[in-house]
């Protein structure tokens, strides 16, 4: 009986041993997606990168710092380790063609096209493996909508798809709509688009802050302040608004020393991932300064 339970001992304890390598490989998984949700991207890969784990959920990780570091090939490499571990994972393919698609925004007109088209592929497959994933669909309605048709976009295919996103979203239905109506110069059926986005999601800041920025570039200056200030009294505490607010007006170069307050509030503001990132505010704010 005593080697009985002598024999049973050593077996939990050959157990435990076993187990311990997996369970700090995932408290280092969590601490490091804890700093990507924080921004911190370079501490989270660093830690990636140390922990030696080599799983998809793990390079998928290592992906999204690096993209949102701005190196897009170390990225898109992450990204494709992890979509090859895991090809039926609709959020892998779906960052693989964020990868590629900013690699095509930033390399030489020689290879631009070619990774405009992985890009492509990767929304389509995304939207494939998951027809639900709302992201999915809107980045490949974003690809159909901007990209010309040599390099697979159209008005046709974005219009098939802003639909499909309006049975997942109705709202975001509405916008994607909108951003068809106003290419189409279809003005007043974008903004009547934008309007009813907001009457569907009257909570949803983002949706307002759209119409802000629809009439700031039509030149309807009152109006847009006015709904810049309507977004401000829903979300007090949103940096997304001071952004929006800050980028309209250096973009239309107007009310610039406000923009600059605006962008260095946000800057000292808790960003998430989903918050357009620190760099551009920086950029931003040069520009508005003249460096």
């Amino acid at each position: 009986m005593e080697q009985i339970r002598g024999f049973t001992g050593v077996r939990v304890l050959i157990l435990f041993l076993l187990t311990v390598p997996g369970l700090l490989a995932q408290d280092s998984l969590s601490k490091a997606e804890d700093l990507y949700r924080r921004t911190d991207y370079q501490t989270s890969l660093t830690m990636m990168r140390e922990s030696g784990q080599s799983s998809a959920q793990a390079f998928c990780l290592a992906g999204k710092d690096e993209f949102m570091l701005g190196d897009y090939k170390k990225a898109s490499e992450a990204f494709e380790r992890a979509f090859t571990l895991e090809p039926a994972n609709a959020d892998y393919a779906l960052w693989l063609g964020r990868g590629f698609g900013r690699r095509a925004e930033t390399a030489s007109p020689f290879l631009a096209p070619r990774y405009a088209a992985k890009a492509r592929g990767y929304f389509e497959k995304a939207v494939a493996l998951d027809p639900k994933n709302e992201e999915a669909l809107n980045d490949l309605f974003d690809y159909y909508l901007e990209a010309p048709g040599f390099l697979g976009g159209g008005f046709d295919k974005a219009e098939a798809i802003a639909k499909r996103i309006a049975e997942q979203n109705p709202a975001q239905g509405h916008f994607a709509q909108a951003q068809l109506a106003d290419r189409r110069k279809q003005f007043d059926t974008a903004e009547q688009q934008l309007r009813r986005a907001i009457e569907l999601a009257p909570r949803k800041v983002q949706r307002v802050l759209d119409l802000a920025r629809y009439l700031a570039k039509h030149g309807r200056i009152p109006e847009s302040e006015a709904a810049f200030n309507q977004a401000k009294q829903l979300a007090p505490d949103s940096p997304k608004v001071s952004f929006a607010r800050a980028q309209t007006y250096i973009e239309q170069k107007r009310n610039l020393d406000q923009a600059k307050a605006l962008l260095e509030q946000y800057l000292k503001s808790d960003l998430t991932p989903d918050d357009p990132s620190r760099q551009q505010a920086e950029k931003l704010l040069r520009e508005a300064s003249g460096v």
